[in-house]
């Protein structure tokens, strides 16, 4: 009989203890945090769910590659190491190291953003919707349609709307559209995959109109699981040569190492053409640092380059993509309203299902996010009306989110079944008293990523 457990592929051999709270220490905390869980220290939080970007457990042998960094200024061997195995895996003949993927971004728009100009995406995460807009240019999403029913299950719910793209195009033209995006996986669509029949033709669309596309590639792997695993044709392929085939379609792309990179620091910004290659590090050298660290320490490039080589492995994603998906289940079997089908870093929890009596401008996810704290000492993260809601500024009518999600942003390699089971009573014990959770109001927001950094104060 074969074997259905999936157990985790590697032994833990160094633990971090975890400090228990009560539901009275949390309510204390919640409101000295202004009801911004992005503003509770991590020593008051028993399952930290609140990001996969940074968050990851490294390996023995990324440790080992820690205290083999070479610290030279310039020209350091980590920094060759970290090229060639970029290199081999996206196949871009220049790599252009940074401290992380938002500075990537930062370096992108700044060459290719501006006043007037529109970036689309299958969708736009917060930190390069901020860089797109900080330019002076329009961040268009372009989802499918598909990806705004939670409740609907299918295999490829983060591709884009490539008929809204050729629309846009035709539209727009090359003047005012200097490059198209794709997000793989979609973190604002519930981290669903792409399919590679998806790139392809974005990446043809692109071409006919001489236009660059680039991939933000900060869940490269996973999504290159998903393909592997739902799409036909790709089962008797490995994850790299997929991974390989999906850059072989772009001009470029933008990562964070802190998703799929396996490390706590680091991401790159990897590009074909010279020009803009030479622009890129002109940009780098003033606000990062020279071309071979990028803002990193050569042991950060090692540990880097050891990531993306682990990433790799099947039986790593096979219990990172089945993890995730317990979840889901599980939630999904108590009737707890959950965005469907499982992602590959994050259960996503639809707010607005789980919390009718709440209007939009109650922030539904910001409460369920709080309330879930306060039930079981558990972080997670709004996606939603707080991260992308907006008020129109000639009307001031507000104008909420496309959806009210709660994202459970599970770290890699870090926690246990065990700990998994643990979020689900949580969820599922809250999920009975929901129409008791109150809702939230701003009190204090910033003009940008007010996510990070508004107050809140219960409804």
């Amino acid at each position: 009989m074969a074997i259905q457990t999936i157990i985790e592929p590697f032994k833990i051999k160094t633990i971090e203890p975890l400090r228990m709270t009560t539901r009275a220490e949390r309510l204390g905390i919640l409101e000295r945090a202004g009801y911004n869980l992005f503003g509770v220290r991590a020593e008051d939080v028993l399952i930290d769910l609140l990001t996969d970007s940074g968050t990851s457990a490294m390996s023995a042998r990324q440790w080992a590659g820690v205290l083999d960094g070479d610290e030279s200024y310039a020209g350091a061997r980590s920094f060759y190491r970290f090229e060639r195995v970029v290199k081999e895996l996206t196949g871009f003949r220049h790599i252009i190291p940074t401290h992380q993927g938002r500075a990537a971004e930062k370096i992108l728009f700044a060459i290719m953003g501006g006043a007037g100009k529109t970036i689309p995406n299958n969708s736009h995460f917060d930190t390069t919707r901020a860089n797109i807009e900080v330019s002076g240019a329009e961040a268009v999403d372009l989802p499918v349609k598909e990806a705004l029913t939670p409740s609907l299950v299918q295999d490829f719910k983060g591709n884009m709307d490539i008929t809204a793209l050729e629309r846009l195009l035709k539209q727009k033209g090359r003047e005012q559209v200097p490059l198209v995006m794709m997000t793989v996986t979609n973190n604002a669509c519930a981290g669903q995959p792409v399919s590679m029949g998806c790139i392809r033709r974005v990446s043809e669309l692109c071409r006919s109109y001489r236009i660059p596309f680039f991939i933000d590639a900060c869940r490269f792997a996973e999504n290159a699981w998903f393909i592997k695993t739902r799409e036909p044709g790709c089962k008797g392929r490995s994850v790299r040569q997929l991974a390989q085939e999906m850059f072989s379609y772009a001009d470029g792309c933008t990562m964070s190492g802190k998703k799929d990179g396996l490390v706590n620091i680091g991401g790159f910004l990897a590009l074909n053409d010279d020009g803009m290659a030479q622009m890129a590090r002109n940009i780098l050298i003033v606000t990062e640092g020279f071309p071979t660290y990028g803002g990193l320490a050569g042991r950060d490039l090692e540990a880097f380059a050891q990531g993306l080589e682990e990433v790799l492995d099947e039986d790593y994603l096979r219990y990172r993509i089945r993890s995730v998906a317990y979840v889901v289940e599980k939630l999904d079997h108590l009737g707890v309203p959950v965005f469907k089908p499982a992602g590959g870093h994050a259960v996503y929890l639809d707010a607005a299902a789980f919390l009718p009596h709440l209007a939009v401008e109650a922030f539904p996810g910001q409460a369920l996010a709080c309330a879930l704290y306060l039930e079981g000492g558990i972080r997670s993260c709004e996606i939603g009306s707080v991260m992308f809601g907006r008020r129109d500024p000639a009307s001031g009518v507000f104008q909420p989110a496309a959806m009210e999600l709660v994202r459970l942003a599970i770290p890699r390699r870090v926690y246990t079944q065990s700990h998994m089971d643990y979020v689900v009573e949580c969820i599922g014990g809250l999920y009975a008293r929901r129409e008791s959770v109150r809702g939230v109001r701003i009190l204090q927001e910033p003009p940008l990523l007010r996510h990070f950094t508004a107050l809140f104060e219960p409804h």
